[in-house]
């Protein structure tokens, strides 16, 4: 009976040491660091896939631009591949301005 009980106490040692190993190999790219802020854990590889910020016309820069250009109480009505409409009113009524989905938002 003793010898059984050490062998499955035996057993589930090994077996808990195999599970810890895979979480210590994944964990080499995490990095603590202690200062001012209090203790923090940081991903090394946080920014790796992120090679450049998204291409074309964001909703908000189209909004800055119309604004920009005098359009007030700006909104964004519509947002396709091709273009982003954003209608509001100038002193003369409502209006409304097209921006071409592009790098730069160009007003077409």
């Amino acid at each position: 009976m003793l010898k059984t009980l050490q062998f499955v106490l035996a057993v589930l040692a090994a077996m808990s040491g195999l599970t810890v190993l895979p979480t210590i190999a994944s964990t080499q790219n995490l990095e603590l660091r202690v200062g001012p802020g209090g203790i923090g854990a940081y991903d090394r590889d946080q920014y790796e896939s992120y090679d450049r910020r998204p291409r074309g016309c964001h909703p908000r820069e189209a909004l800055d631009i119309a604004r920009g250009e005098g359009l007030r109480r700006a909104q964004v009505v519509r947002v396709s591949p091709r273009s982003i409409v954003v209608e509001g009113f100038t002193r003369r009524g409502p209006d409304r301005m097209i921006f071409a989905n592009r790098r730069g938002c160009p007003e077409i």
